[in-house]
């Protein structure tokens, strides 16, 4: 199998067969320690949030080390974490889109690892809402970073589901969080004032692992050949098809597909927002209200777990760690067994069942808990079901923002719709979740669900219309990326199709 290099055009031009070239590889290790590198990740931020929300009733009790109110955890903190994800994902995205995905996530993982640790060195509540905020600055720039470089990175007929299950991931960490936060609340184990700073050294001792890991992943050859590195994309795909081809013991099939594009360093920020919101407005749309809908409904119900579970049910503290574990159990399990799906069956049928799905049983579960009908273990395994549909669908708003833009955008477009959609919910959403779920009164917690709900529903109404059919396509084929040269009549994808997809679609 002998690859094409890329020929040169013209001075600036460069046509080259990359993206269809990793399009037809056969899954392999390589593709596995992209998986591994990147995607771990999600699992300390898993890990991280639900921490932090079981020690909420801890880090309130005298002795903590912290003049904090548990409610002061769960609402103000809360929402600077989610306001600083919000900043880092659009400060990290620009320069994902700029510099490389490969540059940016190592940085970002490097600053939530500096933030993680100075949280648990905490002494004072302003202390520990600064470092809450940079911990999340650092998560939003892992977003942007690692979403772009993952779908340019997997080949198309995986896409979906790798996509799907990285996300998902976060969940293994929050069962972990869960569960490690029943031993650090034990007395008996560690003291009041340590055992939850010993929790956030252990997130720090973890990142440390995964940052090693992730200096092994390449930049993204897509990134690269647009960037005017084109030599260096073709070295780097020669590599890795070698490596396969040793591994399968077979030859590759041949790469059908060209795209020649005009080489820039970077792309100015009022392109990228006259590209997204002018030339793609259906699907500007789309991704906005995905990214609200999830929010609106995690937020209906995580936030607020705990407080309902111990308002309304007696449930001790030290003990919602186990009902937790649970529910981020079928969280995960979601997407591992959904995500295929969504390479299969396809897109549009997915992301609009699952938050439909998702939406009306939130808003069973808020009727059959205004009538009493249920106990601390039956409401459980309502949420447990509403979130094994709702973390596939939430995945997949980011998976669909990734793809569904031209590549010099992608970074940026992940981190705008997650900043925008994200401050909609996950900043308004614990401030007003807070106060109802944690109120005492059953209509304040029923409203928060079918808030929640509504939302989710209204957003998978919004997918039946708008969602786009990428499965096994290019990356170029569902959006021919803004350096196409003008003198090409388009981008042939990995398919072997070409052309350009109609962009207000």
């Amino acid at each position: 199998m002998t690859p094409s290099a890329p020929v040169p055009a013209a001075t600036g031009t460069v046509t080259t067969d990359v993206p269809s070239r990793l399009d037809r590889l056969p899954w392999s290790r390589w593709h596995w320690m992209i998986v591994i590198g990147l995607g771990t990740v999600w699992i300390l931020d898993g890990l991280e949030v639900t921490t932090v929300g079981n020690i909420a009733s801890r880090l309130s009790e005298d002795g903590s080390g912290l003049s904090i109110s548990s409610a002061q955890v769960t609402g103000v903190a809360a929402a600077l974490y989610v306001a600083g994800a919000c900043a880092g994902a659009l400060f990290f995205g620009w320069l994902t889109d700029r510099y490389g995905r490969k540059k940016l996530f190592m940085v970002t993982l490097v600053v939530y690892l500096g933030a993680t640790a100075m949280t648990a060195l905490s002494f004072d509540a302003w202390w520990f809402f600064t470092f809450r905020f940079l911990t999340g600055f650092g998560i939003g720039g892992e977003y942007a970073a690692i979403n772009s470089a993952i779908d340019e990175l997997i080949p198309a007929k995986f896409r979906g589901r790798v996509d799907l299950i990285i996300n998902g991931s976060y969940w293994l960490g929050a069962v972990g969080g869960a569960l490690l936060s029943i031993v650090m609340l034990n007395t008996d184990i560690f003291p009041k004032d340590l055992g939850w700073r010993l929790t956030f050294a252990l997130g720090v001792v973890l990142g440390l692992v995964v940052l090693l890991v992730r200096r092994h992943v390449p930049e993204s050859p897509r990134w690269q050949f647009i960037h005017g590195r084109g030599e260096e994309a073709d070295e780097l795909v020669t590599s890795v098809e070698r490596d396969i081809e040793r591994e399968k013991g077979r030859p590759l099939p041949r790469a059908e597909g060209e795209i020649t594009i005009e080489q820039r360093k970077s792309i100015g920020f009022g392109l990228i927002a006259r590209t997204v919101f002018r030339s793609y407005p259906k699907r500007a749309v789309l991704g906005l209200s995905l990214f609200i809908g999830q929010a609106f409904l995690y937020n209906a119900i995580t936030f607020g777990f705990g407080a309902i579970l111990t308002t309304f049910y007696d449930v001790p503290s030290g003990g919602t760690g186990y009902y937790f574990a649970v529910i981020a159990a079928g969280n995960f399990i979601g997407p591992l067994l959904l995500g295929k799906l969504f390479d299969t069956v396809g897109r549009r049928v997915m992301i609009s069942s699952t938050y439909l799905l998702s939406g009306v049983l939130l808003f069973g579960t808020a009727w059959l808990f205004d009538r009493g009908s249920l106990s601390a273990v039956t409401l459980t395994a309502c949420w447990c079901v509403v979130l094994f549909f709702a973390s596939a669908g939430a995945s997949s708003a980011y998976l669909t923002v990734s793809e569904i833009f031209p590549m010099e955008t992608r970074a940026m477009a992940i981190a705008f719709f997650y900043a925008l959609g994200t401050a909609a919910g996950g900043i308004s959403g614990p401030l007003v979740f807070a106060d109802l779920t944690s109120s005492g009164v059953v209509g304040d917690t029923v409203l928060a669900f079918q808030v929640g709900a509504g939302l989710m529903c209204a957003a998978g109404l919004v997918a039946v219309f708008l969602a786009v059919n990428a499965e096994g396509r290019s990356l170029e084929d569902i959006a021919t990326p803004l350096s196409v040269s003008s003198g090409a009549s388009g981008a042939s994808g990995a398919t072997g199709r070409s052309g350009t997809p109609n962009p207000m679609i």
